[in-house]
């Protein structure tokens, strides 16, 4: 632990020009006292630590001394390149990795360079979840993704409705959507993928076996052409809409965008009054009236007659409220 600590240290000072007590005993976690005892510890090991005395003084190496113990791990490699999704890497228990990745980068980087990845950070930054919602990071998430990152098999038990399977599963790549975790992974019985979420896993044992990795198998593109799926796998119902400019315009921020482009490519001119009429997928009638619902007066709900009685009579409540 402490020969870590030292090592940690010195990265920081051949990183920085000059660095107080304060500073060195925040970044490494450790008292002030503890932080002078280090220093003179690596001033007996050989290592050129100086110490400024008085109030702006502090630690720094002289003579230009630079350590080889630049090189990084593999897994602080790999999680350097997700250092652009803090958040992600906090969930997935690889902070303290893509750190010392950081770290070991800043303090190989010529002096010139070594703000730059302050620079990045404060001006690039990705917030995953949506707006409104409190994301939940899933308690078995590091175990799956340590599987993820060795390549070993697991078996996992999973929620599925009402009842619980368990699988065995070669997990291939982990996806991050709108704030929820999925797993796509191959099932090693039937050798076909699958997606699952995360979440829903109520136990997870990493075995010991590594798999051998499809190296044609694409993550992005596995995964643009399971939520295209699923999106359609939804949409089992179907309504008539007629829509002003400004709802054709709004439609696709209101429903799957896919489907709206679709219909409305589909749909005959625009009649006299400059409305189009479009068949539409939706979910369900329930959920085709919520969304619908956002576009007020530039939609008429043509069918199915359920679903236009139902916008009827919020016609009729709001024409009350509004009189």
């Amino acid at each position: 632990m402490r020969a870590a600590r030292l090592i940690k240290m010195v990265l920081l000072l051949q990183s920085r020009p000059s660095m107080t007590a304060a500073e060195l005993a925040r970044e490494l976690e450790v008292s002030e006292r503890t932080v002078t005892r280090d220093a003179q510890a690596l001033s007996e090991a050989g290592v050129p630590v100086y110490a400024d005395r008085g109030r702006a003084g502090g630690y720094r190496l002289i003579g230009g001394y630079r350590t080889r113990l630049t090189g990084l791990a593999r897994s602080e490699a790999e999680a350097l390149f997700l250092s652009g999704v803090p958040g992600a890497l906090r969930e997935m228990g690889l902070e303290d990795a893509a750190s010392a990745a950081r770290l070991k980068v800043s303090a190989a980087l010529l002096p010139s360079l070594r703000d730059a990845s302050r620079s990045a950070a404060q001006r690039f930054y990705l917030d995953a979840p949506n707006w409104f919602t409190e994301p939940r990071t899933p308690e078995l998430l590091p175990a799956v993704a340590d599987a993820v990152w060795d390549d070993r098999r697991i078996t996992a038990r999973y929620r599925s409705g009402e009842a619980e399977v368990e699988r065995e599963l070669e997990p291939y790549g982990l996806v991050l959507k709108a704030g929820v975790w999925y797993l796509c992974a191959r099932v090693a019985a039937r050798g076909s993928y699958r997606v699952y979420r995360v979440g829903r896993f109520t136990a997870v044992e990493v075995g010991e076996e590594r798999f051998e990795r499809d190296e044609e198998f694409d993550l992005p593109a596995f995964w643009a052409e399971r939520a295209e799926q699923f999106a359609r796998s939804i949409l089992r119902a179907e309504v008539v809409v007629r829509l002003s400019e400004a709802g054709a315009r709004r439609l696709p921020y209101v429903v799957d965008p896919a489907s709206a482009r679709e219909s409305l490519a589909a749909a005959a001119p625009a009649d006299e009054d400059g409305r189009v009429t479009v068949t539409l997928p939706v979910e369900s009638e329930e959920v085709a009236h919520g969304q619908l619902t956002s576009l007020g007066p530039e939609v008429e709900v043509l069918a199915p007659g359920s679903l236009r009685e139902r916008f009827a009579r919020d016609a009729l409540r709001l024409a009350a409220l509004y009189r």
